[in-house]
């Protein structure tokens, strides 16, 4: 599985690059960037918190629920671009977060190439608020747990590696228009079927994938019910 925004929009949390979304009221190079963090740190936590405080009051929706009901029959790994809890809080167990976590802070200086991107400081906040001066019991100031523009995303080799030895690929509410994400399907084999699902038209050309034109949670009904 490799999900998007539009597989939690339903619950109540906005996409990004839609009209409306989330980046046409913010400047995601202000408060989702290396840059914007280096200049104005307590701008950019004030910002996830809003997002945590947004994400308290969602649940998971269908989409999220028939996601994590396949492990009933199937070995399942959910790749997404969301940093929400949704799909956990649904059931899922395995989950590869490429972009971080909302709910997640560290410190920020590690989490970094030189200690090989290890999760040790890594810290579950929940729906809490984090400042500036709140700091490790180092006294490193902490930041979102979150990958910023600019920054590597460490764990796309991972999932490329998933999505290697797939013998289904469903897509999920994306554009297919942030990279490196947006390039995981090419690394599927060549007879690996891919059904995406998005209501919108998507620019990928590949003739191995069945665009399932709804909403995430009437086209995974539909793929469920047509393509299992």
């Amino acid at each position: 599985m490799l999900t998007g925004a539009g597989v939690s929009a339903e619950s109540g949390l906005g996409t990004y690059r839609d009209n409306g979304g989330l980046w046409d009221k913010y400047d995601p190079m202000e408060v989702a960037s290396a840059e914007g963090w280096r200049r104005n740190p307590a701008l950019v936590l004030n910002f996830y918190n809003m997002q945590r405080e947004k994400l308290k009051d969602c649940e998971p929706n269908a989409a999220h629920r028939a996601i994590a009901g396949l492990e009933k029959d199937y070995t399942v790994c959910v790749i997404t671009q969301n940093v929400d809890n949704l799909h956990e809080r649904a059931g899922s167990t395995r989950v590869i977060h490429l972009h971080g976590e909302v709910t997640k802070v560290r410190p920020q200086d590690s989490y970094t190439w030189e200690d090989g991107y290890s999760e040790k400081q890594v810290v579950d906040v929940g729906y809490g608020k984090v400042s500036l001066g709140d700091k490790s019991p180092k006294g490193v100031q902490l930041r979102p747990h979150i990958v910023f523009f600019g920054e590597q995303v460490p764990k796309i080799e991972e999932a490329a590696n998933v999505v290697a030895q797939a013998d289904i690929l469903l897509i999920v509410g994306t554009s297919m228009q942030v990279y490196p994400a947006a390039s995981l399907y090419t690394f599927a084999r060549t007879d690996c079927p891919i059904y995406l699902i998005d209501p919108a038209s998507v620019s990928v050309r590949d003739r191995r994938i069945v665009h399932i034109r709804e909403t995430a949670t009437q086209g995974m009904q539909t793929f469920i019910a047509n393509y299992l």
